[in-house]
């Protein structure tokens, strides 16, 4: 995916890389937010995969289904949503009680 490529368009599967500090788990939960610029500002999020890698380690990959639309004028009208698989509840992501070791921004416009 390259300068020119048009993110978050019907039908499309795009795809991000990042780097963050080394976890000393596996990813168990992940939020996306949308910023809601833009004309058409809404969207569907079916799935989010996550490959993590590091020094001396493998790969370890987890699939979040998401399935959900990030949107105020769709149901469930939010502009983010959270997966969460860890062994612990939501209350814990949502009041910072777990650290958040890394995040990625991303903007659309159209």
């Amino acid at each position: 995916m390259g300068q020119n490529y048009d993110y978050f368009e019907r039908g499309n599967l795009d795809i991000f890389s990042g780097r963050g500090p080394c976890l000393n788990g596996p990813v168990c939960a992940i939020k996306v937010i949308s910023d809601g610029s833009g004309s058409h500002h809404g969207w569907y999020c079916d799935y989010i995969d996550v490959t993590t890698t590091g020094p001396n380690t493998g790969c370890a990959k987890m699939k979040f289904d998401v399935e959900q639309w990030l949107a105020t004028d769709t149901s469930p009208y939010e502009l983010s949503a959270l997966t969460n698989y860890c062994p612990y509840d939501d209350r814990y992501i949502k009041s910072g009680t777990v650290q958040v070791v890394s995040s990625l921004n991303v903007v659309t416009s159209t």
